[in-house]
């Protein structure tokens, strides 16, 4: 070998046990979904898959993709790749209500999904390649569980128990109107009564004068 030679291949030997060296200490690529891979979610809301990657040598031409999977079919929800570091990737879109929310300049791969429904429940998987590493291939799996929401349901009882409670307060007042209706009733025919009485006495007294006026003398 010449002395350019020599140097090209101690500087290639160099790179290729940098290589070996940093694939085998720190595991070479690498993508994570965060130290929760499970999140529960209201049916509706929007929610976050997070993914990041990481590499010991860098990246070049670092192709990605995410995938759903539907009882052991793979539906693939988007892909892209980055072509270096801190070049934003042109992301392929494949399915609605996924939005990739990621950037290179923080190793972030993440996407939105929005509207979640009941059908949208189980396992996502992000998966990564880099080149530059041989091609060295890492994936990880994050688990999306759907809960009903209960807001309807509590609206739905709150207005029930109001409802249910202003029919009681309607049913007391009326109970008393009526309790006091049957006591004025009841004074009133007291009042009758009692005035009837004293008619009937006065209209007897009257008559009996009006009788003992009345017979001749013998």
């Amino acid at each position: 070998f010449g002395s350019e030679g020599v140097s090209s291949f101690l500087g290639n030997s160099i790179k290729n046990e940098d290589i070996i060296f940093c694939t085998e200490l720190v595991g070479g690529l690498e993508v994570s979904t965060g130290k929760v891979s499970t999140v529960e979610a209201m049916n509706g809301s929007t929610v976050l898959l997070p993914c990041t990657y990481s590499s010991c040598i860098g990246i070049k031409n670092l192709y990605f993709n995410w995938h759903y999977n539907d009882n052991g079919t793979m539906l693939k929800l988007c892909e892209a790749e980055i072509p270096m570091e801190g070049v934003e990737p042109k992301v392929f879109v494949f399915r609605e209500r996924v939005e990739f929310v990621g950037s290179s300049k923080s190793n972030n791969i993440s996407i939105l999904l929005w509207n979640i429904t009941f059908e949208d429940q189980g396992e996502y998987i992000c998966f990564a390649r880099n080149p530059k590493e041989k091609n060295r291939n890492h994936s990880a799996v994050f688990t999306l569980i759907v809960e009903v929401d209960n807001t309807l349901t509590v609206i739905i009882v709150s207005v029930l128990g109001g409802v249910i409670g202003l029919v009681i307060i309607v049913m007391v007042i009326k109970a008393l109107v009526v309790h006091f209706l049957l006591k004025d009733d009841e004074k009133n025919k007291e009042c009758l009564v009692s005035s009837s009485g004293n008619d009937n006495t006065e209209n007897g007294l009257s008559g009996a004068k009006a009788d003992n006026k009345g017979t001749p003398k013998a």
